[in-house]
C-alpha cells in the first residue's frame, strides 16, 4: 500500500460538492492519544450539526485510536524515490503485463469506461493496479477509526475532519459499515478513495443504488468520474507537458506517483 503525503493534494478540496452546512470546528485537537476518548462526544455533536444519522454517529463512538495510522502518517518515504526506484519498488512491469491482460479479457467494459468519462484505459488501469494490485490488497485498517484518528490528531485535523463526516455520511447511506478497513489513512475500495471523495464523485455504476468502492465497477466508474470532474480533456495527451498530466496531479501529490500512472498507462494502451 502506498501511503500518501500531503493527501490535501491528493483528491483536492470535495467540500462544494457536499450537501452538508459547515460549522466551525470545536473539537480539539491533540498530538496524543490521551485524549481521544473525550473527544469523541464532542465531534459526535460537531457531526450532529452537520446532518450525520445514528448509524454515523455509533460508527464514531466505536471507534478506536488507530496507532497504525499514526505511525504511517509519521513516516512516508516514497517522496524520496527516484522514479526508476520507485517504477521497480511498485512493480511497474507487471502492472503493466497484468493490465494489458484485464483490458483485453474486458474490452467493452473499458471502451465503455472511455466513452462515458474521456479518460484512457489505461490511466485508470495503472491507477487500480498502482493503488490496490487490482483489488488483492485494500487495506487492513478501520475505515472509521483511521479518519477520526487524523480528524484528532493536530497534524492535519482542518483537512481530514471534513472526510470524517463524509464517513459518517457513507456509513449513514450503507456505502460502507462501520467495521469496513481501507489503508492506513482511510482511504477505501479498489482505487482508494478519501471518504469525502467517495461522495463527492462516487458512482453507482452496477445499479444496485449504493456507491460501494469495494465493487470494481463502481470503483473504476468513479475513478474515471473523478479524473473527468477535475478537468480531463478527452482525446489529449497525459504524458508530462501534455494537458491531461495536470489532471493526474490531482489524484496524487508525488511526483514520482504522477509520472509512474503516465507511464504504465501509455504502455498499457500502447
Amino acid at each position: 500500500m502506498f501511503h500518501k503525503a500531503l493527501l490535501q493534494l491528493r483528491h483536492g478540496a470535495f467540500l462544494a460538492a457536499l450537501a452538508l452546512p459547515q460549522i466551525a470546528l470545536a473539537a480539539p485537537c491533540s498530538s496524543t492519544s490521551g485524549e481521544y476518548e473525550a473527544w469523541k462526544p464532542v465531534m459526535a455533536e460537531e457531526a450532529r450539526a452537520q446532518g450525520v444519522g445514528q448509524a454515523g454517529i455509533a460508527a464514531l463512538m466505536n471507534s478506536s485510536y488507530s496507532k497504525a495510522t499514526i505511525s504511517a502518517d509519521r513516516n512516508q518515504k516514497s517522496f524520496k524515490y527516484t522514479l526508476d526506484k520507485f517504477m521497480q519498488v511498485r512493480g511497474a512491469d507487471a502492472i503493466v503485463k497484468q493490465g494489458r491482460a484485464r483490458k483485453a479479457k474486458n474490452p467493452k467494459f473499458y471502451a465503455a469506461l472511455e466513452q462515458t468519462y474521456g479518460v484512457p484505459a489505461g490511466v485508470i488501469i495503472a491507477i487500480h493496479g498502482m493503488e490496490t494490485g487490482f483489488g488483492n490488497f485494500m487495506g487492513d485498517t478501520n475505515v472509521v477509526s483511521a479518519i477520526a484518528t487524523l480528524s484528532y490528531d493536530c497534524r492535519r485535523s482542518d483537512f481530514f475532519t471534513p472526510h470524517l463526516v463524509a464517513a459518517l455520511v457513507l456509513v449513514d447511506r450503507g456505502s460502507i459499515s462501520p467495521s469496513s478497513v481501507g489503508a492506513k489513512h482511510g482511504e477505501l475500495g479498489h482505487t482508494q478513495f478519501l471518504p469525502g471523495n467517495a461522495l463527492a464523485y462516487g458512482v453507482d455504476a452496477n445499479g444496485d443504488g449504493k456507491v460501494d468502492l469495494s465493487n470494481q465497477a463502481d470503483a473504476l466508474s468513479s475513478t474515471a468520474n473523478y479524473l473527468r470532474q477535475k478537468g480531463w480533456q478527452p482525446g489529449l495527451g497525459y504524458q508530462e507537458g501534455e494537458p491531461n498530466f495536470a489532471v493526474i496531479k490531482e489524484w496524487n501529490a508525488a511526483t514520482v506517483y504522477q509520472q509512474a500512472i503516465a507511464i504504465m498507462g501509455a504502455r498499457i494502451d500502447g
